[in-house]
């Protein structure tokens, strides 16, 4: 038996899908539950009381035969009859006259047939003569209406259409119930169209308010402002506390409901409008059920006539009866004709029904949804129109109730997304705790950093002491006008976070902002309001500056970075930008970073004379670019991490009065070109990480080089040479192969730093006393046995950048020992 918890479960399973079933649907249901009622009660009644009543059909002949059957049988019964009627017909006539008044005589015909005969002839023209519509026809009507309402639901069932229905309605429950989709209908109903213009007058009033420069580039400067002005939710509305009775607040419960109720919805919409299954599986079932009405009325009004009262029966049963045909009476025909007619009255109707459903999915496109009338009423002028099942089964929705489709469209709404957040954002990052995150950086600024936010928080804008803003992570980052209170900041870093300020902020950072980062996936992610900023000094591009064809797509025009003065681009560039000649007259500094990419062209950097620092890191390059050479007044050059075998061209330096840094570490150079020595002004060179095993004595006639690094190869031997270097102040030879060291070396008396270590080395010479300024020694990963006492005359080298094992330590003197670890204002002894 089945508990009642069961069957009322059943019940509910219709109520979960019925804001899908538009009033025709349900109505045929109707109409499927009248037929079923039929069938039922057509059925019972068959059962019941279904039979028919047949008698033998009497001919003359017949009657005949069985007259003198009955005679040849009886002849002495027949013969006494007739004598005594004869001499008893004057006796008995009155008698006969009184017996006949008081007993009533049989009439008809006799049949000679006795009560077992009747019903088995009842029985055998049952099936014989009675038409098989009349005797199947509740059954028939039964399996049509169970065909018909299983057609109707098909779609809730089917499994390909079945989980994204359940998953639609669930969703859209909870939409409906959701606080978020009241609140934020609530609040867009008090906005009008007035207050945005106002608004949108009010920043074209503070625009005309900038000084006479600022009015030459109104017309540059008019682009990047937020796309929010253009919808009724403008960040200024996004407040964390807003003032009055009617502050938007959620529960931490509801808001984290509502942001999962977007998400859902998004990836709902990704993985039904991609296709039409839906739509498509119900115009075959509706299809398929006129199809079906078609057939049953066509068969059911031709089998309409066959339903009678009385029907012929010849069953050839004549050896059991000796009758050979029967007349039958059925006694359910006047019934079943009548259910008859009602059911195809109702399959009519339903018919009708059916055809207005087809007329209805293909009068109006389905496949598109438009919520035009929404966003006319919500204002949320975002709002997308879908296609395909998503916009069907809005459709369908539309026929229940079309205010369940306008509080969907709340969660399709990106501004509707981002004032959630900046809601939720605002209640969870206060003033205090967004100060608790701010730091002093290297440089000794205020700095903060924010970290995978869902936006930018408004308290930031009251951190008016804040001189650098780091933004990383953070997929939706509005600037408002609150921006112009920060006056303290210079430096802005937008670490993969499309950004969009209003007009005041943008004019803020057009005459602030000093330094601005920018990392990208896409050169198209770049705010156009970058190339904008006229008093920009540093600008950061972090990304990727091609293509999807592997052809370069050139940077906004640059010219309007007036100011500009260094530019860093780390990307996989195959050519200089050409509109880098925009910033030729004022670029000081050019660093490319190009990740591996060969960089085949470099013709652009000849007209860049202006530039004093260029690096070309990871570029791939083989040979010094002869472009370098058109730079006149280039004082510094790093080649850092790039293929270079050889430094022939080195000879042509000469000409770059003002070079004084050669930077060509981590590269493949074996030997060094003789010709460095006409570059007399160099005072740093950098050769480590190379596959040098020798060195050049041209490059200790440099008498201005200051810092030369050759850590890092095999080198084997310290030319004497190298006591040449008058002004040498800082020497590493870091993991090479040396044995020893020159004494030549220690006449280099300016010499600060001395990085010799992981060499082989296995005596110090006592004449690293003569190097009084030396102030950092390494020594580490040598042979040495113990260290000179010498190193006592270097007052300036302390036990913190004196690298040598502990043990060699260890073997100094105790004096030289403690003069070493001395700490300003206190004297430790060993």
């Amino acid at each position: 038996m089945f508990s009642l918890s069961e069957v009322a479960s059943l019940n509910d399973v219709l109520p979960t899908y019925r804001i899908l079933k538009p009033w025709w649907d349900v109505f045929m249901d109707y109409l499927g539950i009248v037929m079923l009622m039929l069938a039922i009660f057509a059925g019972t009644m068959q059962l019941t009381k279904d039979q028919v009543a047949c008698l033998p059909i009497l001919e003359e002949k017949q009657e005949i035969l069985r007259a003198s059957h009955y005679t040849t049988e009886n002849p002495q019964e027949t013969s006494t009859s007739s004598l005594g009627s004869e001499t008893s017909s004057t006796h008995d006539l009155s008698d006969n006259i009184m017996h006949d008044i008081s007993i009533p005589q049989p009439r008809g015909r006799p049949t000679n047939l006795d009560y077992q005969q009747y019903i088995f002839v009842n029985q055998m023209c049952y099936h014989v003569a009675l038409p098989w519509y009349s005797k199947y026809f509740p059954y028939l009507v039964l399996i049509h209406t169970i065909l018909l309402m299983v057609s109707s639901n098909f779609w809730f069932k089917y499994p390909k259409t079945s989980s994204k229905i359940e998953h639609f309605v669930s969703i859209l429950g909870r939409c409906f119930e959701s606080p978020w989709t009241t609140k934020a209908l609530s609040e867009t109903a008090c906005e009008d169209s007035e207050e945005s213009k106002q608004r949108i007058m009010a920043g074209q009033m503070a625009s005309k308010q900038i000084s006479t420069d600022s009015r030459e580039d109104s017309a540059g400067s008019s682009t990047p402002i937020l796309e929010s002005n253009k919808v009724n939710f403008s960040a200024e509305r996004f407040s964390a506390v807003p003032e009055g009775p009617s502050m938007t607040i959620l529960d931490k419960k509801d808001g984290e409901q509502a942001k999962a109720l977007f998400e859902k919805v998004r990836t709902f919409r990704a993985h039904v409008e991609d296709s039409d299954f839906i739509y498509n599986l119900y115009v075959a079932q509706t299809f398929i059920k006129a199809l079906k009405l078609i057939l049953i009325l066509s068969y059911t009004s031709t089998f309409a006539a066959a339903i009678k009262f009385s029907h012929i029966c010849e069953p050839k049963i004549e050896h059991l009866t000796g009758y050979g045909r029967f007349f039958c009476t059925h006694n359910m025909a006047f019934m079943l004709r009548k259910l008859l007619f009602t059911f195809m009255a109702i399959i009519g109707l339903y018919g009708l029904v059916c055809l207005y459903a087809l007329f209805w999915l293909f009068r109006r496109p389905l496949k598109e949804y438009s919520f035009e009338k929404v966003r006319e009423e919500s204002s949320f002028s975002d709002i997308p129109d879908v296609k395909n099942d998503f916009a069907f089964l809005l459709h369908m929705v539309d026929q229940y109730d079309q205010l369940h489709s306008k509080r969907f469209a709340v969660f399709l709404s990106e501004v509707s997304e981002n004032k959630l957040r900046e809601i939720s954002l605002n209640h969870e990052w206060t003033f205090e705790k967004l100060r608790q995150h701010v730091s002093c950086n290297a440089q000794e600024k205020q700095e903060l950093h924010l970290f995978m936010l869902s936006g930018l928080p408004n308290s930031v804008f009251d951190l008016t002491e804040l001189e650098v803003l780091k933004l990383e992570l953070i997929p939706e980052v509005r600037i408002s006008a609150k921006v112009s209170q920060m006056m303290n900041l210079k430096e802005l870093h937008l670490y993969h976070c499309p950004a969009k300020v209003e007009q005041t902020a943008f004019t803020f950072f057009r005459d602030h902002l000093h330094c601005l980062h920018v990392k990208f996936t896409d050169v198209a992610e770049i705010p156009a309001w970058v190339y904008l900023l006229r008093n920009l000094r540093e600008l950061y591009l972090v990304g990727n500056l091609n293509s999807e064809h592997n052809k370069m797509i050139g940077l906004e025009s640059l010219k309007d970075l007036r100011h500009l003065k260094k530019l860093y681009l780390k990307s996989n560039l195959n050519k200089m930008p050409t509109n880098l000649t925009d910033l030729s007259p004022h670029l000081v500094k050019l660093v490319v970073h190009n990740d591996g990419t060969k960089l085949l062209v470099l013709n652009t950097l000849k007209k860049m004379t202006s530039l004093t620092e260029l690096e070309l890191h990871n570029c791939e390059l083989e040979r010094i670019p002869h472009a370098v050479f058109s730079l006149t007044n280039l004082q510094e050059l790093d080649l850092k991490s790039n293929s270079i075998c050889t430094i022939e061209e080195v000879i042509s330096f000469q000409y770059l009065k003002r070079l004084t840094s050669l930077k060509l570490w981590h590269n493949k150079i074996t030997a060094i070109s003789p010709t460095i020595s006409y570059v007399k002004n160099l005072e740093s060179v950098y050769l480590s990480y190379n596959k040098l095993d020798s060195l050049c004595v041209s490059l200790f006639h440099l008498p201005k080089l200051r810092y030369l690094d050759l850590s890092h190869n095999s080198i084997s031997l310290i030319p004497d040479e190298v006591g040449l270097l008058q002004n040498l102040q800082h020497f590493a030879i870091t993991g090479n192969k040396l044995r020893s060291l020159p004494e030549q070396l220690f006449e280099c008396t300016k010499l600060k730093v001395l990085c010799v270590g992981h060499n082989s080395i296995a005596i110090l010479p006592d004449s690293i006393g003569e190097l009084l300024q030396l102030s950092q020694l390494e020594l580490k990963g040598n042979c040495l046995d113990y260290l000179p006492c010498q190193l006592s005359q270097c007052r300036h080298l302390k036990k913190n950048f004196f690298i040598v094992e502990d043990h060699l330590f260890d073997t100094l003197p105790l004096e030289v020992k403690e003069n070493m670890i001395v700490i300003p204002g206190l004297k430790t002894k060993v």
